[in-house]
Order: structure tokens, then C-alpha cells, then sequence
């Protein structure tokens, strides 16, 4: 058992060690965001994760760290620019979802509170907004892990669909970075699909996603309401308001080149390490445990706001 456990670790590290290798100086392709979070997964199905605390918290803060970090290398006026067209459909597609997810939920008897978690996950930013919302509708343990489970499933999948599809459907930067931002779930996957679509498209979608992240705060207000709560507390997202101070200092104050390099660097690799840790949470289990309803729940409520997001994307950005 122990050799077992050893030998998983080992790989675990070593894994981790070859994301962080420096391939391109030698000529070769570096390990990419997709590559990361497949390895992750095949780790999860042959090994049990050696260091599941470790990698719990690693991967929240490590993502956080890397969006960051991202600040440093964006410019405030430009993003806003690139970014703006994609404010409407963020507020639009923020209340619809949360509506038709509520409705869906009902018609299908899932349990009440899996079912608002599940459409605030796929509403805002995925695990994040399940992570804050959860505490205030008081959901429990096996609530809270089938929400996260079918959130986690969809979330890995877009990872690997969406650049794809874009190129596909020849969407330019900017209409990717709008559409990855509204249609997938979580910041770490938003961020892998920009970053292999292109730089153009990375900077729209991580502006467009964690200016969508901060509706978890009024969501989560909303949320007292409706249960009948004030006592919970609200799990506020700071590291999104230090990532908009790094646009400001990058925007305004003269970086030396080589700190910039340093935080592009930190902000690249620290997303795919983040992504192979996201990975290698997964278990058989966890599967397991999702049921048939709420994955149900969580597809409708994907295909409509990916559908419906891209249609206006097309329409309305070039």
C-alpha cells in the first residue's frame, strides 16, 4: 500500500516537474493546457490522488496566483475595449441561466438546493460561485460534491471541444474570448481554451469571465434572500480586484521587461499545473455520485447558453 502510494506521488511530482520544464529552449513543444488536464485525469483513474489536500488547495490558489499574475501582461484601456461587447450577454446570460436552471430544477424534481447551485455554476464561474453560494444555502456535503462532480465533468469536456469549434466555425479572437467566457464554467478552463486559441482571445475571455465572476456577490445576496438566511457569510472573490490593480499598474506604471516575463511565465505554466491538479481531483466516485438528473440538468442548461451565446457572438461581433 505504502509503495503504491509512493509511486503515485512520484509520478504526481514528476508530472508537475515536466509541465515546468523549459521545452521550448530546446526545440521542443512545451505541455499545453489540454495535454495538463488529460494527464490529470488518466492520473486519477490508475492512481488515488497521494495528496488530495495539497492539490485541493494548490489548485484554488495557484489558479488565482496565475490570473494575476495574467494582469501584469494586460493593458486596461485595450481590455476594456476588446471586452466591452461581451457586458451585455455577461448580464443577460447571468440572470437567464439562473432562471431557466431554477424552472429546469423544478419540472425535473432535483433537490432544490443542487439545482441552484448547478445553474450558478454554469451562470457565473462554475466551482467558484457552487464554493460561495454553497455555505449560504447551507447544502451539504453530498450536495455540494454532486454539483461540483457535474460542474467538474462539462468543465473538463469544454476544455477540449471549444478552440476546436472555434476554428471550425472560423470565429475570430474576439468572438472566441466572448464565447468561451459566457459558455464555459470555470475560470481555469476559460483561461486554458483563450490561451490555445490565441493571445488576443486569452485577454478577452479571462477580462470577460472574472468581470462575470463578480456577480457572485450579489448573487450570494440574492441567495440570503431566497433561502432565508442573513446569517451566512459571502465568499468574496478578491483575487479578482488585485488582478484588475496588476491591468491598472501594467496599464499605467513602466514595468521593467523582464518582471513582465517573469508574471507571463508564472501566469502560463501556473494555469496548466492548476489544470493537471483540477484533473487528478477527479475520481471514478465522484462520477459515480453526479446521477442522472442533475448531469441532465447541467447539459440543457449548457447547450442553451452555449448555443444562444454563440449565436450572438457571430451576429453582433466580427
Amino acid at each position: 500500500m505504502d509503495s503504491n502510494k509512493s509511486l503515485a506521488k512520484g509520478i504526481y511530482i514528476a508530472i508537475i516537474a515536466l509541465i515546468l520544464f523549459p521545452w521550448n529552449q530546446f526545440g521542443l513543444p512545451v505541455i499545453t493546457a489540454p495535454i495538463a488536464l488529460l494527464c490529470g485525469l488518466i492520473f486519477a483513474f490508475i492512481f488515488k490522488n497521494p495528496c488530495p489536500k495539497f492539490n485541493k488547495k494548490t489548485s484554488k490558489y495557484l489558479l488565482q496566483v496565475a490570473v494575476v499574475c495574467l494582469g501584469f501582461n494586460m493593458n486596461l484601456q485595450e481590455s476594456l475595449k476588446s471586452g466591452s461587447e461581451g457586458m451585455l450577454f455577461t448580464i443577460v446570460s447571468v440572470v437567464g441561466v439562473m432562471a431557466l436552471g431554477v424552472l429546469i430544477g423544478y419540472y425535473m424534481h432535483i433537490n432544490r438546493k443542487t439545482a441552484y447551485l448547478i445553474s450558478s455554476g454554469t451562470a457565473i464561474c462554475g466551482g467558484s460561485a457552487i464554493a460561495a453560494v454553497g455555505p449560504v444555502v447551507k447544502a451539504d456535503e453530498n450536495e455540494m460534491a454532486v454539483s461540483l462532480g457535474v460542474i467538474f465533468i462539462l468543465n473538463s469536456i469544454a476544455l477540449f471541444i471549444f478552440p476546436p469549434l472555434g476554428h471550425l466555425l472560423d470565429m475570430s479572437q474576439t468572438q472566441f474570448g466572448t464565447w468561451a467566457a459566457i459558455a464555459i464554467h470555470d475560470t481555469s478552463s476559460v483561461v486554458g481554451a483563450g490561451e490555445v486559441y490565441g493571445e488576443e482571445a486569452l485577454q478577452v475571455a479571462t477580462l470577460i469571465k472574472l468581470t462575470r465572476a463578480l456577480w457572485i456577490i450579489p448573487l450570494a445576496i440574492v441567495t440570503m434572500f431566497i433561502f432565508r438566511d442573513k446569517s451566512s457569510k459571502i465568499s468574496i472573490p478578491w483575487f479578482i480586484f488585485i488582478f484588475v490593480l496588476a491591468m491598472v499598474v501594467n496599464t499605467y506604471v513602466p514595468l521593467p521587461e523582464w518582471f513582465v516575463s517573469a508574471m507571463v511565465w508564472i501566469a502560463r505554466r501556473g494555469m496548466v499545473v492548476t489544470l493537471f491538479l483540477i484533473g487528478a481531483s477527479l475520481s471514478i466516485q465522484s462520477i459515480k455520485n453526479v446521477g442522472i438528473k442533475p448531469l441532465v440538468q447541467a447539459v440543457l442548461l449548457w447547450i442553451v447558453i452555449g448555443v444562444s451565446s454563440l449565436f450572438v457572438v457571430l451576429s453582433t461581433i466580427s
